[in-house]
């Protein structure tokens, strides 16, 4: 069996950020997004591993090299334009061939294992397996409707749920997927929808089955999932210290890396801090990540995501739910602001009067 990660979507919701990174190398829990799919696979015991990429191929291709780090063989499938995750399985055809294959969205996070997903395929052999999650909020995805463990409806974003059980993005597919594929037509959003194809196996009388997922899954498009996604990794970290601290308390589960001097710092895990970062006068709150090379001096952040390289002095008002990219400054001055939330791309420079 191979394994199918897209990740070439162009990532609109998460920008700036994603206009000079992609979506699925936004780190969580300071660990990119895709890394924990291809952790997964490679758990599976899936070795043959296709990546849909679009405009961002040369940036993911540099992360993830050839996949030997975790024990897959990585190939590299150019999608000219992202047009659905239909389009993209077609697109992949002639590396997938009429092997079955698992489907995996690369901005996705799973934490329960897909291992036993691939086993039920395996043994039961169905035309495709869908993996379900019960959700608070069903009309704003794809939901299924079941007899026993047979789908027999997929309904996207509907007025009123059959059920409460939306479809994750990990799928399992026979050759027939294929088929479906091309007999689909575009939605209204002009591209062929995953679900659509689903669809069409089940009124053509092929069999398509679901299992539910025991763990929590996110779609990381979003700040807000994001910074969820990242509170529930933290939610599982390994304490571990390897910096230097000076006149600094830690509080549960801290994570610090290499290199890394905190000073008269108070961090309240779980949180984590990269390698050969420096803190000093700072708070840094619950469910925090800061990436490697950080600079923070003078200033509070809680509930935040902040990239390798970024600095942060002299800002008095905590900064929360915050997503700060790759080498930003923030820099606070004289007047005090009542709060701030952030958001920035790459190389950002914010100062405040």
């Amino acid at each position: 069996m191979k394994a199918l990660i897209l990740a070439g979507g162009k990532g609109t919701r998460l920008r700036p950020i994603t206009f000079s990174m992609a979506k699925q190398l936004v780190p969580v829990a300071n660990k990119p997004v895709l890394f924990y799919g291809l952790e997964a696979i490679a758990n599976a015991g899936i070795r043959e591993v296709g990546m849909i990429v679009g405009d961002a191929a040369a940036e993911i291709e540099r992360a993830v090299g050839d996949g030997s780090r975790w024990g897959v063989q990585v190939t590299y499938i150019p999608q000219p334009e992202p047009l659905g995750l239909a389009h993209a399985v077609l697109t992949a055809e002639p590396y997938l061939q009429d092997e079955p294959f698992l489907m995996y969205l690369g901005d996705n996070l799973v934490t329960s294992s897909i291992q036993p997903l691939v086993q039920a395929f395996q043994q039961r052999q169905p035309n495709a397996l869908i993996l379900l999650a019960e959700v608070p909020n069903p009309q704003e995805f794809g939901v299924a409707e079941l007899q026993g463990e047979r789908v027999v409806r997929l309904i996207e974003k509907p007025k009123h749920p059959p059920s409460n059980l939306a479809l994750v993005g990990v799928y399992l597919f026979d050759k027939h997927i294929f088929e479906a594929a091309r007999a689909i037509k575009p939605s209204w959003r002009g591209e062929l929808e995953i679900t659509d194809a689903i669809q069409y196996l089940i009124d053509h009388g092929y069999t398509v089955e679901s299992q539910q997922i025991t763990g929590w899954w996110k779609d990381t498009g979003s700040l807000d999932a994001l910074l969820e996604a990242n509170r529930l990794v933290l939610e599982d970290l390994s304490p571990s210290q390897q910096g230097a601290l000076e006149e600094t308390t830690l509080y549960g589960r801290v994570a610090i890396g290499a290199g890394s001097t905190l000073r008269r710092c108070t961090v309240r895990g779980p949180a984590i801090i990269g390698a050969n970062c420096h803190l000093e006068d700072c708070y840094i709150g619950a469910f925090t990540s800061i990436g490697d090379g950080v600079r923070l001096v003078s200033c509070e952040i809680e509930y935040s995501i902040v990239l390798e390289g970024s600095c942060v002095e002299s800002v008095e008002t905590r900064i929360e739910g915050s997503l700060l990219g790759k080498n930003v400054v923030v820099r606070g001055g004289a007047r005090r602001p009542r709060t701030l939330r952030l958001m920035l791309g790459d190389s950002s420079l914010i100062e405040t009067p």
